[in-house]
């Protein structure tokens, strides 16, 4: 067997069938799955079984990624999290990249699921940090490791005395042996519900104390910031309000230049005449740039609900002008 999917699992439910999904559909089909839970009290184990994943007791993350990693039969070991999905032809493309630039650890680049440019610009430059680190401090995501069986039982697999970063120790220990590599020929998607559920400023704080940490004082053996698995039901307190309300009107903004500059037919296709859109452009135009504003200076409540206002106030005027028209 070629390939072993590893997923630690804790609660999934929800996001895990998106990736086993994702896995049935796949152009090459030598792999094996294995859900290694940490004692889920909701559907998770059920579904993992549904669709013929082999479930191992795990544990959260580097615990459960060993303890899958134990019973696995592949030559490589891809581990993944629940809230991953993969392109039809992500297995296919990364062993044939693997195999023939011979790399036995490997990572890709990950996408969020997400419409957001801001999440897109974290997310580039995330990517762009473990390029330019993969020879002199190599770093991966958890959620996107590839690394060969013997390699990962040659350095003792995940440290799990490790509170965070466990996934970084593998990879640099890994490293000495076999260089780092990231793949060229496909990605993956993951989603953004800890950035949501933590507030996206806010974790980048996070992960720049351990960052430092792991810089000037090693890897992080104890609880150096709040840093909970799973539970992604709700959104968590945020300790730096003041960022997260930073990232909330810079959302805000972003949606209002969306509704912006979102396309618009100029004319109706039957009549050839100027169409709806394009008569309530400039009451569209001054209901958005009024929203900019607002996003700026009012609360992110305030502004969604004056953005509501505007936009309501302006098909009112336009229905309006245009039953005039009419009567005319």
């Amino acid at each position: 067997m070629r390939v072993s999917v590893v997923v630690p699992t804790l609660n999934e439910e929800e996001d895990l069938p998106i990736l086993l999904e994702s896995l049935k559909k796949q152009s090459f089909q030598d792999f094996e799955v294995i859900v290694a839970d940490a004692g889920s009290k909701d559907n998770t184990v059920k579904l993992a079984k549904k669709y013929g994943a082999r479930v191992v007791p795990g544990g959260m993350p580097g615990p459960g990624r060993n303890r899958g990693a134990e019973v696995a039969n592949g030559e490589f070991l891809f581990f993944f999290d629940a809230d991953v999905s993969l392109p039809t032809d992500f297995l296919e493309k990364a062993l044939k990249e693997l195999d023939h630039r011979f790399l036995d650890l490997a990572t890709c680049e990950f996408h969020p699921s997400s419409n957001l440019k801001l999440d897109d610009i974290m997310f580039r430059f995330a990517n762009l940090s473990v390029k330019m680190n993969q020879d002199l401090n190599p770093r991966a995501a958890g959620f996107c490791i590839f690394i060969t069986r013997r390699l990962f039982n040659r350095v003792g697999g995940f440290d799990e005395s490790l509170k965070l970063a466990e996934d970084h120790d593998l990879v640099q220990r890994a490293s000495k042996f076999r260089p780092l590599r990231v793949l060229e020929s496909t990605h993956l998607n993951v989603s953004v519900r800890r950035l949501e559920k933590e507030g996206r400023f806010s974790l980048i704080q996070k992960y720049f104390r351990v960052e430092m940490h792991l810089l000037f004082k090693g890897n992080v053996k104890e609880d150096i910031v709040e840093y909970e698995f799973g539970d992604f039901s709700k959104k968590g307190e945020a300790n730096t309000k003041w960022l997260d309300d930073l990232e909330k009107k810079i959302i805000q903004m972003e949606k209002a230049y969306n509704r912006l500059t979102s396309p618009k037919d100029d004319t109706d296709g039957a009549s050839g005449k100027p169409s709806k859109e394009k008569n309530d452009l400039l009451e569209r135009w001054k209901a958005g740039l009024e929203t900019l504003v607002d996003a700026i200076t009012k609360s992110p409540d305030q502004s969604e609900k004056s953005h509501q206002e505007k936009m309501a106030k302006a098909a009112k005027g336009n229905e309006k002008k245009s039953g005039k028209s009419k009567g005319k």
